[in-house]
């Protein structure tokens, strides 16, 4: 058997491992987003409980690593483990703004050097920043949507919330609570929809980033490896009380 029919056979028995394209149209785009929105909300009141446990299994099996905590006060113990299981002793932050809290002074308690990025970038060192937070082992984010059927994070860049947090660090830590939950892709795209329309939020220089569990990258030959052009581990931190 010559090289190039060796290779063409190990690329079809990879490709044979998975399961074939599946149809897809287009969602159609609803004619009032905020309406359909607020509807999208107004279900899963009810079925997050669902949404979550579909999310957690999802997540789970594109290499994610989940944990479930009762109040926000609990979140630095949790990041305090992860990073000494790895030996991490620096962590960057989103913004307490950005955040809704600020988790320093416990992340601090557990022995991690941790720094937040700034709410406003008027006047800061941008590249300083980014040197920052390249150094730093751990990045903690919040988490703007997470799909439950795809077990994907979304979350958007803006002030106080780079997306550098979440792309340079070798370990992403985001944290959630029950608001970010979504059941699938269209529903996640009604609220962006949504979102874009809602004259009090300006999206016009955001990043959306939808993060499916960590960095994968294969070469030619499809040799997988974890980590290359993003965080080796991605943990959710889902928050009952958020």
């Amino acid at each position: 058997m010559t090289s190039r029919a060796r290779f063409l056979g190990r690329v079809r028995a990879e490709m044979a491992k998975t399961r074939g394209l599946f149809p897809a149209a287009p969602a159609r785009r609803p004619p009032d987003p905020i309406e359909a929105a607020s509807l999208v909300r107004r279900r899963l009141a009810e079925r997050w409980p669902q949404a979550l446990g579909r999310f957690r299994e999802e997540f789970e099996r594109i290499s994610g690593t989940f944990h479930r905590v009762n109040e926000l006060e609990q979140v630095p113990g949790v990041i305090g483990r992860i990073a000494r299981e790895r030996e991490a002793g620096r962590a960057v932050t989103w913004s307490a703004s950005a955040l809704g809290w600020d988790p320093l002074p416990g992340l601090k308690r557990e022995g991690l050097e941790a720094v937040a990025m700034p709410h406003e970038s008027v006047g800061t060192d941008e590249t300083g920043l980014r040197e920052i937070t390249a150094s730093a082992e751990i990045g903690v984010t919040g988490t703007d949507l997470a799909i439950a059927e795809t077990g994907s994070l979304v979350v958007f860049s803006g002030a106080g919330k780079p997306r550098s947090t979440s792309l340079l660090p070798a370990f992403h830590v985001a944290i959630l609570g029950k608001r970010a939950l979504v059941e699938t892709l269209e529903q996640a795209g009604v609220i962006l929809e949504a979102l874009h329309r809602d004259a009090e939020r300006n999206f016009s220089g955001a990043t959306i980033t939808f993060i499916s569990g960590p960095s994968r990258t294969a070469d030619i030959e499809l040799t997988l490896t974890q980590g290359v052009h993003g965080p080796k581990e991605v943990h959710a931190i889902f928050v009952d009380s958020l």
